[in-house]
């Protein structure tokens, strides 16, 4: 594996947004909306479906992939609610444009109460930013008021998309488990380790949170085999249970294999 870079995803490709991505990018997301589609039973309670995105560490793309899918999830009529859980590095305003904005840990600290930001990127795309950075993040994700807050909101739209810290360095990724329908993991090529990875998914199957997929990030080749042995390799360390997550994943994401943050991807492949 190559030595891990320094920079983000984001400082090291131009990325996009919306409907201001490339054709191939929104082709990937579009069949990542899909799939998800098929991941969940039809709704039976009138509440929305949460899903949960993160990562291992910093810098594997997940919050590009959170703005992303929630504006493919927007785009064909859905109601969305993109939810900035990250409130440790928040990233979200800054590549939305937005400055100085109030969000949810002003929410939850009991100062602010309209915190919602409508219409961002699309009629059907609303946002709640982190906000200020609090003193403790864990403590307000794992509050009654959040839980309270996600149980009212799910019966206004139909899906809520909420952006994780990643998972090894603080435990807020685990605390928001118990609120989800489904966890989505971003790996990036190049940069996730093998042993991250198997670290965070040690972490996570504690809080029996339901893995719907991996999706692979930041690759523009086309040597997919190579990409699920390498999966296959992490899964022979894991569980049984663990085993079968990734490989479904395999085919749930296996389209966003061929992936490249920002980049075009060669002929048949797609971005993200």
């Amino acid at each position: 594996q190559k030595k891990r870079e320094t920079k983000s995803i984001h400082e090291n490709s131009t990325v996009k947004f919306g409907a201001e991505s490339n054709f191939a990018t929104r082709e990937a997301f579009n069949l990542l909306r899909t799939n998800l589609f098929f991941s969940f039973p039809e709704k039976q309670d009138g509440k929305g479906r949460m899903i949960g995105i993160t990562s291992a560490v910093s810098g594997d793309g997940k919050t590009s992939v959170s703005i992303n899918l929630s504006y493919s999830l927007a785009e064909v009529g859905n109601k969305v609610l993109l939810i900035e859980g990250d409130m440790r590095k928040p990233t979200i305003a800054k590549y939305l444009g937005f400055e100085q904005v109030t969000g949810l840990s002003n929410f939850l600290t009991g100062n602010e109460k309209t915190v919602i930001h409508k219409n961002v990127l699309h009629e059907n795309m609303d946002v709640i930013f982190a906000g200020d950075i609090p003193l403790d993040p864990t403590i307000l994700l794992d509050s009654e008021k959040m839980m309270k807050a996600l149980e009212l909101l799910s019966g206004s739209f139909d899906y809520i998309i909420i952006d994780l810290p990643p998972v090894a360095p603080v435990p807020d990724a685990a605390i928001m488990a118990k609120y989800l329908d489904g966890m989505l993991f971003v790996v990036r090529h190049g940069y996730t380790r093998k042993r991250d990875v198997m670290d965070a998914f040690r972490q996570l199957k504690y809080t029996k949170v339901r893995m719907l997929g991996f999706v692979y990030n930041d690759y523009a080749g086309d040597q997919i085999g190579i990409i699920i042995r390498n999966m296959e390799t992490i899964t022979g360390r894991m569980t049984n249970a663990m085993r079968k997550i990734l490989l479904l994943c395999t085919g749930i994401c296996l389209a966003l294999a061929l992936t490249s943050c920002g980049k075009q991807a060669p002929s048949g492949g797609s971005s993200t």
